[in-house]
């Protein structure tokens, strides 16, 4: 799949580096996620798990190319948003 990052125009680096996010990792969520429904405007959100075991919540846009997406921002989920991911999958499982 072919990912192109927003970046961010006052620093000129994916915004997803802001929260200490890589392009590897949102390529885990995206390949496998645990939940990927539809956001604002178009958008999509993809929650899930990378590799090395961090959750992640990523907003993209489908690119018009086909298997390409273009992401907007992604962040680890943490707190009540990660409880209630969590409380989710085991309902599925």
């Amino acid at each position: 799949m072919r990912v192109r990052l927003y970046i961010d125009l006052q620093t000129g680096s994916p915004h997803i580096y802001h929260h200490e996010v890589d392009e590897d990792e949102v390529a885990d969520v995206l390949a496998r996620p645990g939940e990927d429904r539809a956001g604002s405007e178009g958008s999509r959100v993809a929650l899930g798990q990378t590799r090395a075991g961090r959750y992640l919540r990523v907003i993209y846009l489908p690119d018009p190319v086909p298997d390409s997406v273009f992401i907007i921002t992604a962040y680890e989920l943490r707190g009540k948003a990660l409880a209630a991911y969590r409380r989710r999958s085991r309902r599925h499982s």
